[in-house]
């Protein structure tokens, strides 16, 4: 199970997330209460071991602009979370190493997922950041051969029931793990090993894989008959 660690704003969140075994950190650069400066992103990035998948996350941002702070902080990939067009997100992923394309549950654009070219789907709540949860049997209901990341309200004990009902290929957190007396972003230790211990749990073993910055799923990919 491909889990990220999303919202970070400290280097001792994000090093504290590949401690306790999460495959992929996101930096997040729209506006919100958890942006983070892409210089400071950089310097994070740089002490993190290179099979952490580093994301950052954008929204209605200009494709340009997206694949300047990409390459330019060392991030390994982009999270397009707004309105962006399918050419726009074929144009980035085009220019940088990998592309997660963000959807909300039941949008009808993701009828049309697969002409947006991303590496990977995610599904989140109809209010992004808002840590509420939605009606997981709309993700379940996404048209095959995708790679679907679950996201939207997740908690340590609601992920390992979310997984069991969409069974997605990865889950994304960031409120879910937060500490509740630090400032926005900032996480508590032990709710982070907690999530990353119960959504690791709730898939059997032989499946376990992350994702690259070439897309490909190590050691071994457990929806390769259905993505590829």
């Amino acid at each position: 199970m491909f889990v990220k660690i999303c919202g970070i704003t400290r280097e001792d969140d994000a090093l504290l997330a590949v401690a306790m075994g999460a495959d992929a950190v996101g930096f997040i650069f729209a506006p919100s209460k958890r942006q983070i400066a892409p210089s400071i992103a950089r310097d994070i990035v740089k002490r993190l071991p290179p099979e952490i998948l580093t994301v950052g996350v954008f929204r209605d941002e200009a494709p340009a602009r997206v694949v300047d702070i990409v390459n330019s902080t060392g991030l390994r990939a982009a999270q397009l979370h707004g309105h962006e067009s399918a050419e726009s997100t074929r144009l980035i992923r085009a220019r940088v190493p990998l592309v997660i394309k963000a959807f909300p549950a039941g949008d009808r654009g993701l009828d049309h997922a697969a002409d947006y070219g991303a590496d990977a789907l995610l599904i989140d709540s109809p209010r992004p950041g808002s840590g509420e949860t939605f009606d997981w049997g709309l993700a379940a209901q996404l048209p095959p051969g995708q790679r679907v990341i679950l996201a939207g309200g997740l908690t340590p004990e609601n992920v390992a029931a979310a997984i069991g009902q969409v069974g997605p290929w990865g889950v994304d957190v960031a409120s879910g793990v937060e500490s509740e007396r630090g400032e926005p972003g900032q996480k508590d230790a032990r709710k982070v090993k907690a999530f990353i211990d119960a959504a690791k749990a709730a898939v059997p073993a032989e499946h376990a894989g992350a994702l690259d910055p070439a897309g490909s799923v190590l050691p071994y990919d457990w929806m390769q008959d259905d993505v590829l």
